[in-house]
């Protein structure tokens, strides 16, 4: 299992400056949501799809992250595999780190990040951040099939914009299709599709991440840091980006306050 290639990445590098005193000895995706931490709550939805390997990336305190989960996750009892693939009956998850804190002395950012790690996931992968809470969303083996089938870069899952984002980022095409929003048509609803909020869980292929789309080597070697946006807005307007708007619930748990919501 260990030597499989990884279809999920969760993203743990953050410092998490505004959830601070909190984060100045913890790292946020540990942080307590309804008694586990929050990057529990993603490892738990990948085993119940019959996810096999896992990278998480960190930077600051991500000793903390490999210390807490180690190299396997075995979800609870209970937690049972819907979709576990033939090669594998066990609902374990194998966990690898890319340590960009120990390499490269911080994070990497969003889409450096994820270059780091591309030798190591698959052709087609998963990625959402460690930060999110959003306990009832499926990472769905079918939408992986049909995303790979597609020959699209990527597809990424929209909810509604919460209060902390009015403006949202992204518009969606009645045909499926993510839209690239300038500030002023997001403002002015009228004049453009409605915009949504990206929860920053997506599927990507390889491809998107090579030199045509992105101009980083192949496993980052250099620790280039580079964000995720600019290259979503160049490839939604090549119309390679699908979305999926999700209305399950989501919070991005990015303030003291919103945390404490949740464990209320």
């Amino acid at each position: 299992m260990a030597q499989r290639p990884a279809t999920a990445l969760l993203l743990a590098a953050g410092r998490g400056e505004r959830m601070r005193p909190l984060t100045d000895t913890c790292p946020k995706p540990l942080l307590q949501v309804r008694g586990k931490p929050l990057l529990q709550w993603h490892l738990e939805a990948l085993a119940r799809t019959g996810c096999e390997t896992v990278v998480v990336n960190t930077a600051w305190l991500g000793e903390l992250i490999e210390a807490r989960f180690g190299h396997r996750f075995d979800p609870a009892p209970g937690v049972e595999a819907v979709a576990a693939t033939a090669q594998c009956a066990s609902t374990g998850v194998a966990l690898r780190y890319s340590h960009e804190g120990r390499d490269f002395g911080g994070a990497l950012e969003t889409a450096g990040g994820i270059v780091r790690a591309l030798p190591h996931l698959a052709d087609v992968f998963w990625v959402v951040a460690g930060d999110v809470f959003v306990p009832y969303f499926v990472f769905d083996p079918a939408a992986m099939t049909a995303f790979a089938a597609s020959g699209m870069l990527a597809h990424i899952w929209l909810v509604p914009n919460p209060v902390h984002n009015p403006g949202g980022d992204f518009g969606l095409s009645a045909q499926g299709l993510a839209l690239n929003l300038t500030k002023v048509e997001a403002r002015a609803q009228t004049a453009a599709p409605q915009s949504y909020t990206f929860s920053t869980i997506a599927l990507y292929r390889h491809a998107f991440f090579e030199a045509a789309w992105c101009g980083i080597p192949a496993g980052n070697p250099a620790g280039i840091k580079a964000a995720l946006a600019r290259l979503l807005r160049a490839a939604m307007g090549a119309g390679q980006v699908g979305a999926t708007l999700y209305t399950g619930p989501w919070t991005d748990v990015g303030t003291p306050e919103r945390l404490a919501e949740l464990n209320s």
